[in-house]
Order: C-alpha cells, then structure tokens, then sequence
C-alpha cells in the first residue's frame, strides 16, 4: 500500500504530493520503518512491592499444576484494553521530526523527483481558471546549478502558446514569471546590481526562460529585496490569482518563504526548515501571504542530479556549502599549470598564446586548493584526493563519486585586468579566467556533473596571489 510521507510540522499538503511505499525490508530505501514492538497492555501498572517474589517467576502456578493457561483468566483476551494505534512513519520523517536531519542521507537521492509538468504545468496550460504567477527561485552562488531549465522552457512554451491564441481572440491565461535570485549576500558587496540584473537575465534567457516578467535578487537573511517582491507578486497575482513557488532542492525556498511571511506580518503558516535539502515532499498551500482569494503554493524542490552536491554525504556537503560572502582566491599562472578545487575539480591551462593567465576561485572556504603542473596532475589523482584534498573524504569516496572526465573549452579574452569567461561546476562553484588573447582549457570532475562556460558574474579578482601547492583553510580565511 502507497502511504504517503511528508515531514513533521508541515502544512497541510495539497495533492498531489510525492507517494513514498512504506516498507521494513531495506534501511538503504526510501519509506523504511521499524515495526513497533507488542507491548503488553498492562505495561504501565505500578508494581505492587508487598507481594513476596516467587522463588522461580519464570514459571507460574498455573503450569506448575499442569495447566496452560491461568485458571483465574481463562481467556487472556477478556481484559485487553484496546488502544488507539499510533501511526507509522517513516526513519527519515521520525528523524527530521526528532533531530532535524535525516538518518541515511545516501537515500535522499533515491526518492523521487517532483513532477512539475503533471501537477502545475497542466494547470498553466489550461485556458481556463485564474491567473497562474511561476514564482522562480535560484541560488546566486550556483545559478546555473539551481536553474530549473526543464520548468523554464515548459511556462515558456505555455507563455508562448497562450500569447499567441489570446492575439487570435481566444481565451489564454497568460503565465507570469517572476525570478528570484535569492542569497544574494553571498556575493561581494561590491557587484553592480545592474551589471548583475543584465547578467541574470542573460543567463535566464540561455536556460530558456524567454519570458522574464520582472526580476528580484533577494536575502532572505539580510531581509534584503523582500518588500518589492511581495509587492510584484501581489500585483501580478491580483485578487484570486495562484503563485508556485519553484525552485531546486538547494535554492532556499522554503526559508525565503517563510522570510516573506514575517515581513507581511501575518498569521503565516511556518514551513518545516531542516539542514537538509529536500525537506518538503507535497505541494504546500501557504496562509497568510497574499490578500484576497490569491494563493501561495510551495512546491516541493526539484532534484538536479548534475549538481555534484546531490552526491556528496551531509559532512561533505558542510564544506561544499558556501555561507558566507565569496573571498577571491586569485593565481597567476602560465600554460602547463593546474588549479584543483578540493578533489572535485580541476582546470588545466592546456595551450595559451600568452605566458599569463589570471585564475581566479570562487568556491566555499573550506575548501583546500591545489596549484601545481599538469604533469604531476595524476600522481595528485593518486596520494592526495581523499586526504589534503577533501572532499571526498576517503579513498573508498573516490569511487563512489563516479568516473573522473575530462571536457575541453576554448576561450578568448581581451584584458588580464578582469575575468572575461567562467567555468562554473554545478553545485561547488567556478573558475574566472582573466587573458589578453585565447586558451585552451580541460576541466575535469565527476562523470555527470554539469560544466557550464559563460561570461563572468564577478569580474575583478583578489589583490593578493595564491602561491604554488596547497592552499589550506588559514590561507583560504587570510583572503
């Protein structure tokens, strides 16, 4: 029997939500319990200490005289005081609920995706119904890890669709989407909030959301952003209009929602917030928000595979996160030389027509940094990934994270002043290259992981070099 699982202290789901089979066969599963023991129904009565204590309890009376059962209670059922029965959840629900995290977080990858196309996507193609307001959410320091791509072409081609039958005079509930870059105090303070907002859209129109309403960067931390953003939504939505909240497992959107919630100032209901990625497993209908007959959903996060956070266990993620404004680590390097980023990633200046190129890290700080010839790069692959170079932690993880691969890019730039490409990985973080003429370069990480080539997000690097060889946490919290 399908019996659905949500965490502790949620909203009242609206289906459909994620439906997790329970069962007690195997703990590397998602839906594993552990069935309660049989409890005897008197287990709770006082013992009577004025009783002497039998010289053999183990054996009663009744068997001493020959007889199975007690005389005195024939029918052992008669005085069975039925309890109500206690629900069973589920290991992961009991520990989020009790401790905040989950017990396994190797199964987290294992449960089942949220199907936006079959719940809310059908809901925006119908021509029929209230105004449907998308309600975009991705992280600043991942944007391309976090873009929800599959969703952004899907209300794109709706937005399309309807646009062109509502020209035709024919009913079309237009979508609105409205893009939030949240954890904006993770970049410098110094970024240009227009350079930003242009680079954001740019981005947004390659990962196929054409059709951008209006865009908000956002800190639901800082309290930064959040008034102009209840204010758009509330005018978009109108008085009887329907807003989801998307977002990837990652991106905070469950936290930005219950930030907006204590900016309006109502009875809001709280939204469960763990450590852990993926808390929210069915659609939430949040109270509280939006005035009138307008309703707020959050929805439960998308699962991005090709993020190499996905694969990395809960005391790895912790050094992979980043929570703190990005520090420049900047290398003055020559072709020949690579930069590893903890055992997870490394760039290769393969061929240059300049003798310097500027290679600057944007990645958590407590991840260690390598810097040394290429040449050396697979004995590196061999004594130190899994030790000075973690994560991984552990040789055993190496394997675990998949094949290592290589992929190739070309690029060209026309100052050392500023980085002109990234190289970013999905979830951990990116390279800013900074040339006056071309390179070639080879990346490497995990089979499956996401490399994306773009223009920079934050073009000026640190003022002070890293040197040759590791670069440890002191060095990484110096900068």
């Amino acid at each position: 029997m399908g019996i659905t699982t949500k965490p502790p202290h949620t909203p009242t789901s609206s289906a459909p939500v994620v439906v997790i089979h329970m069962q007690d066969s195997d703990p590397k599963h998602p839906g594993f319990f552990t069935k309660p023991s049989q409890k005897d129904p008197n287990y709770k009565s006082r013992i009577d200490r004025g009783r002497p204590v039998a010289e053999e309890p183990e054996i009663s009376d009744s068997v001493k005289r020959g007889f199975v059962v007690d005389l005195e209670n024939p029918d052992p059922e008669e005085n069975v005081v039925e309890r109500p029965e206690k629900p069973v959840v589920c290991v992961r629900c009991h520990s989020l609920r009790y401790y905040g995290k989950v017990k396994d977080p190797t199964v987290e990858n294992l449960l089942p995706d949220f199907d936006f196309d079959h719940t809310v996507g059908r809901k925006l193609v119908s021509t029929a119904g209230t105004r449907s307001v998308v309600l975009m959410v991705v992280d600043a320091a991942d944007f391309d890890g976090s873009f929800p791509r599959k969703v952004a072409r899907l209300v794109s081609a709706t937005i399309d669709e309807k646009s062109a039958a509502w020209k035709e005079g024919k009913s079309g509930n237009v979508p609105r989407v409205v893009l939030v870059v949240t954890k904006i105090d993770l970049l410098p303070a110094s970024i240009s909030p227009t350079r930003l907002e242009h680079w954001v859209r740019q981005r947004a129109r390659e990962g196929g959301a054409n059709k951008v309403t209006s865009v908000h960067m956002v800190s639901a931390v800082r309290d930064w952003g959040l008034k102009n953003l209840v204010d758009d939504v509330i005018r978009l939505a109108g008085p009887r209009g329907n807003v989801w909240a998307i977002g990837a497992q990652n991106a905070g959107k469950s936290t930005l929602i219950n930030s907006i919630g204590k900016h309006v100032g109502g009875k809001v209901t709280h939204l469960t917030e763990a450590p852990v990625p993926g808390t929210t497993l069915g659609i939430v209908r949040v109270e509280g928000v939006l005035p009138g007959q307008a309703k707020l959903f959050d929805t439960p996060g998308l699962l991005h595979p090709h993020q190499i956070s996905t694969r990395l266990t809960r005391e790895e993620q912790k050094l992979v996160q980043i929570s703190k404004e990005l520090k420049p680590r900047t290398y003055r390097i020559k072709p020949g030389h690579s930069v590893h980023i903890a055992g997870l990633m490394r760039l290769d200046i393969e061929e240059s027509l300049v003798d310097t190129i500027y290679v600057t890290v944007w990645a958590s700080p407590y991840l260690p940094l390598h810097m040394g010839r290429t040449e050396n790069a697979c004995k590196m692959l061999e004594d130190h990934f899994g030790h000075q170079l973690q994560p991984p932690t552990g040789e055993q993880r190496i394997e675990e994270l998949g094949k290592w691969v290589r992929r190739e890019f070309r690029i060209c730039g026309n100052s050392w002043d500023s980085s002109s490409v990234d190289v970013a990985a999905a979830g951990l973080g990116w390279f800013a290259v900074g040339l006056k003429g071309e390179a070639v370069l080879g990346v490497w990480t995990y089979d499956g992981v996401d490399v994306t080539l773009r223009n920079s997000l934050i073009p000026y690097r640190s003022q002070i070099f890293e040197v040759a060889g590791f670069t440890g946490l002191k060095n990484c919290l110096k900068s």
